[in-house]
């Protein structure tokens, strides 16, 4: 898998960008506050769909424009592609096309580019909160596995209706009525994603396990345990005892949601833990420890995503290597020997022997070496 250009039109701070990128390692050069995470972001956009730190697509235009354009050429399954997307201010849906082709929705992009994302934050996805690690096992499942993407969506538009219920129906008691039949559809969808994220995991597991046993030298066991809705015996069940457990768990829970006004079940407040040698790392972790092990989560990631698809996905990491010491730094920069890799970066005189380098200063390229 690999992105050979990428033009961008009003996309972020970019009011026009045409850049091609070699199959190996990309350096993306520049000062803070130049618009080398906004590139990363436009890739991620045409391979998952959203931007990873946009709340609302609006916030992708550049400022005062109506409409901002991300267009590709990919080489990927033995094929080259061109992916395109337009994305309006305002209401207007946005437009998705593959060759030139009209999608209906991304599910006819899924799956054409694949990338790997690794941000400073994710430095600290283990000790923050959880919707932070749901973000992650989103972000990789919705890539690898269509079926869970349409199912999040629907989870998440039950979701929203059923707290809009929570909240109003003291005002106009009869909505009540609804709610046996919003959590028979959330149980039913919310048990396809537990199915879903317990496989995902199982295999992170093993992955990050071996990735930080190597990091280590040895020295630290790793493990990650799924938290899911405590009434589920076994997340790997079949969905319809996955569905009985969920409905049990919400009618336990049913009068705590009346009286507060919000949804308390289900896998939305989904989690997972990372445990080194039997002690929680987010309770007890030092901040080497989990760095080291936060490494070992995205590099697992991305063989996770080399195995299912059989081609490696595009590894971007968005100024990562500064937030590191010489040896983690190192231990990443070997791991990333193969397939295609951009590194965003401020030090010009750091790591520009790796491969060929783009400047950005302003929204612009300025140099291509």
């Amino acid at each position: 898998m690999r992105l050979d250009r990428l033009s961008l039109r009003d996309f972020r701070n970019y009011a026009q960008l045409d850049a091609a990128f070699v199959p190996g390692v990309n350096l993306i050069l520049g000062d803070n506050a130049q618009g080398k995470t906004n590139l990363l972001e436009a890739i991620c956009y045409l391979s998952t769909g959203r931007g990873f730190r946009a709340r609302k697509e609006a916030e992708l235009l550049r400022f005062g424009a109506d409409f901002a354009e991300v267009q590709a050429q990919v080489h990927g399954q033995d094929r080259d592609r061109e992916l395109r997307a337009v994305l309006f201010a305002g209401k207007k849906p946005r437009q998705l096309f593959v060759g030139g082709v009209k999608q209906k929705s991304f599910a006819g992009m899924q799956g054409l580019l694949t990338t790997v994302l690794f941000c400073p934050e994710d430095l600290l996805v283990l000790k923050s909160g959880a919707a932070q690690r749901r973000r992650l096992l989103d972000n990789a499942l919705c890539q690898l596995r269509p079926g869970y993407d349409r199912a999040l969506t629907e989870y998440n538009r039950l979701l929203e209706h059923k707290s809009r219920i929570l909240k109003d129906w003291r005002a106009y008691p009869s909505l009540s009525d609804t709610l046996p039949e919003f959590n028979l559809r959330l149980a039913q969808v919310g048990a396809i994603l537990i199915g879903y994220r317990a496989n995902y995991l199982d295999k992170l597991d093993r992955c990050t396990a071996q990735y930080h046993r190597a990091f280590s030298g040895g020295k630290e066991a790793l493990r990650l345990q799924y938290k899911t809705v405590s009434t589920i015996a076994d997340p790997h069940a079949c969905r319809a005892e996955l569905e009985g457990w969920i409905l049990e768990h919400q009618q336990a829970h049913l009068q705590a949601e009346l009286e507060s006004g919000q949804c308390l079940t289900g896998p939305h407040k989904d989690d997972f833990d990372v445990v080194l040698d039997d002690i929680s790392l987010k309770s007890f972790g030092s901040q080497g420890q989990t760095r080291t092990a936060a490494i070992s989560l995205k590099l697992a990631e991305r063989e996770i995503f080399r195995d299912d698809t059989g081609e490696e996905p595009v590894l971007l990491l968005d100024d990562v290597l500064s937030e590191l010491d010489a040896r983690r730094q190192d231990f990443v920069l070997n791991q990333i020997k193969t397939g295609q890799v951009f590194i965003t970066c401020c030090e010009k005189d750091k790591l520009t022997n790796l491969g060929a380098v783009t400047v950005i200063e302003g929204g612009r390229k300025v140099k291509e070496e």
